[in-house]
């Protein structure tokens, strides 16, 4: 193996579920710019997921799948923009 290839600055990094309220905390060396006091009375920096383990529906075996960033939405839009669109060049 190469040595001197892996990152040395882990440190404890709290990851919260947005979807679903559910937080975890393990070494990571990503960087974040926000923090929260976790359990223990300290502050750790904070990771923001759309989705984790707890509501994949993989893992939970429900079909439901939150949108958290409208991608759904912005396509409604679009689609009806399209369709508008059509139908008037067809009169």
């Amino acid at each position: 193996m190469k040595k001197d290839i892996h990152p040395k600055e882990y440190r404890l990094v709290v990851f919260k579920d947005m979807s679903n309220e559910f937080s975890f905390i393990t070494k990571s060396t990503v960087q974040t710019k926000d923090n929260v006091v976790w359990e223990d009375g300290k502050e750790y920096p904070l990771i923001k997921l759309e989705i984790s383990n707890t509501s994949h529906p993989f893992f939970t075996g429900k079909v439901k799948l939150v949108d958290t960033a409208g991608r759904v939405d912005k396509f409604k839009n679009r689609l009806q923009k399209h369709l508008d669109l059509k139908s008037s060049t067809n009169n």
